[in-house]
């Protein structure tokens, strides 16, 4: 039985998976266990055991690789590169590897004849063989550094880049960069840290917004070579160590489209590396998805149906307002609509609508831009991000004059979203003529449904008035606990918690009679909203994430409570 109908049998693909592998082995060429694993079709693991299961091959573990690089005289690293083979034990009588492609006979004869003693082959998952690979050209790196010294003499500095060219283009090199982007998705992160400090290169991932240190960094030594394999993929200047650098990768893995924004800055210890890591193909672009209320998405809607207005979107970096604006733009009918975006980045391309991209070093910022979009007939018109007051003036004229203006601002809350467009220079009068609402937004991670156990509600919150917002009685609380399939957080995945903020009439009144931030707060509180806190605590009655983590994600939101609403006690020091 061949390997794909072996694994089809398993019932771990389909035959319609094999179709698609066999087509893309056509293209592109390689083993067709790795075509699945690459397509994304079945993981490592499964197409291992299989292969073993197949060939009579025992499998090794993770734990059967030595701590420390076994070395043979007569086998040189870019054979086992190439062949992906890996010494695992020796001695007198026979010499122990671990190959991805074991049932290779000219394999073991070639093994057997550079070391002149019998070979055994065992097969090995790639990635961990990529790794035991990985601390011979370690040793070998430091061997070559010993020899030449420290001192990097070049010639010029055509000679020094064509030096920083080779490390980027070593075979080792490469396969760590790739499997650095590689391990990104599997954890599902969303930035990747690369960071060089006194005491080595320090490798780091941030999964559901809090950062992870992986123990298994690359060596120091590989620092440079790493930079300047990622600055040759990003289109970036290799030789230019002195000053920050910006740029992009598309790249295609395990069957994945990945956009990664480059950012390099120098640092007394070298080049620090971070990748936001956007995966188009897991981004859900649907309100429903992005953990609303039932009450509150009603409104949202409502705001999002109105001809014309100021619609903003206000949280801190990486709370998810792109998502949600685009979200929010898929939502509307882009047939019958003309919408157009100026954006700095363009992070997902929408289907028919007109994305357009800021550029500052040829002048083209979210000003110019919107002046030229007023004269391409807009219905609907997204900015990226109001920065300066004369964005905002053209974002509130262009409400005025008939348009759906959405846009996102940089406050803590939402009533904080009015007095700051002030700030910039937009008259009182104007922001209750245009401005419908504020929506603000952060994210908080899902707790983990397989090891999540319950909890009692906080006896201290179960006493105030927050029983407007949940009954203790009928609340289902858990707490995180953390296992295998949440790699010991207790989390997984993340969702959305809400504060719509709506300019009625009484709201309206509140500002032109110069209300501050805080008066706003308590009066859109006894119109009925919810803060961030409270549709957080509606979560957390509902078992979807943590007493914990709330208040982690809402620490400083804890004096904008000090507004209760009519008849409404709120004891904030037990919050806390």
């Amino acid at each position: 039985m061949k390997l794909g109908e072996h694994l089809v049998s398993l019932g771990k693909i389909t035959p319609r998976d094999v179709e698609r592998a066999l087509v893309a082995r056509a293209e592109m060429g390689g083993k067709f266990g790795q075509i699945l694993v690459k397509l994304g079709l079945v993981s490592e693991n499964d197409v291992a055991a299989a292969l073993s299961e197949q060939l009579g091959i025992p499998l090794l573990g993770s734990a059967d690789y030595p701590e420390e690089a076994v070395v043979l005289p007569g086998l040189s690293l870019e054979f086992m590169l190439s062949n992906s083979v890996v010494p695992i034990a020796v001695d007198a009588d026979r010499a122990l590897f671990a190959a991805t492609v074991p049932q290779d006979e000219f394999l073991g004869k070639a093994l057997g004849l550079a070391l002149d003693r019998p070979v055994e082959l065992r097969l090995g998952l790639e990635s961990e063989i990529l790794g035991a690979l990985q601390k011979h050209s370690e040793n070998r790196a430091e061997e070559i550094a010993q020899e030449e010294g420290e001192a990097d003499l070049y010639l010029d500095d055509q000679e020094f880049i064509e030096h920083l060219r080779d490390l980027a283009s070593e075979a080792p090199i490469i396969r760590l960069v790739n499997q650095i982007i590689h391990r990104a998705l599997d954890l599902g992160a969303s930035d990747i840290h690369i960071e060089p400090f006194d005491d080595g290169l320090h490798l780091r991932y941030r999964v559901d917004g809090v950062i992870q240190e992986l123990p298994d960094a690359p060596q120091a030594s590989h620092a440079p070579a790493i930079a300047s394999r990622i600055k040759l993929l990003a289109n970036l200047n290799i030789a230019e160590q002195r000053l920050p650098q910006d740029g992009r990768i598309m790249i295609r893995v395990k069957g994945h489209e990945l956009d990664l924004r480059v950012s390099t800055i120098p640092t007394v210890h070298g080049e620090s590396i971070v990748m936001r890591v956007l995966d188009r193909q897991s981004i859900r672009l649907s309100l429903s998805d992005m953990g609303f209320g039932e009450d509150t998405l009603e409104r949202f809607r409502e705001l999002l149906s109105r001809p014309h207005g100021v619609l903003l979107l206000t949280g801190p970096t990486g709370s998810g307002k792109t998502t949600t604006l685009y979200a929010a733009l898929s939502s509307m009918d882009a047939e019958s609509l003309k919408i157009i975006t100026v954006e700095d980045p363009v992070e997902y391309q929408l289907r028919g609508i007109n994305q357009i991209q800021v550029k500052p070093q040829i002048d083209l910022d979210f000003a110019r831009a919107l002046r030229s979009i007023l004269r391409q007939d807009p219905d609907i018109i997204m900015i990226g991000e109001m920065r300066d007051g004369e964005t905002a003036q053209i974002g509130v004229q262009s409400a005025l004059t008939g348009h759906l203006v959405l846009s996102t601002l940089h406050t803590n809350t939402a009533a904080a979203a009015i007095t700051r467009l002030e700030d910039m220079g937009i008259e009182r009068y104007l922001i209750t003529s245009s401005v419908n609402g504020v929506l603000a937004q952060r994210l908080v991670r899902k707790l983990c449904t397989a090891c999540r156990r319950p909890a009692q509600f906080p006896a201290d919150l179960a006493a105030t008035g927050l029983r407007r917002v949940v009954d203790p009685a009928a609340a289902t609380v858990y707490e995180a606990v953390g296992c295998d399939q949440c790699k010991h957080t207790g989390y997984s995945g993340r969702t959305g918690i809400h504060e719509l903020f709506v300019l009625d009439a009484s709201m309206h009144e509140a500002i032109i009679g110069g209300a501050d931030a805080t008066d706003l707060h308590t009066v859109a509180r006894q119109n009925g909203m919810y803060t961030l806190f409270e549709d957080g605590l509606r979560k957390v009655a509902q078992g979807v994430t943590s007493m914990e983590e709330l208040l982690r994600v809402t620490l400083d939101q804890q004096g904008d409570d000090s507004s209760p609403a009519p008849g409404v006690t709120v004891d904030l020091e037990a919050q806390a």
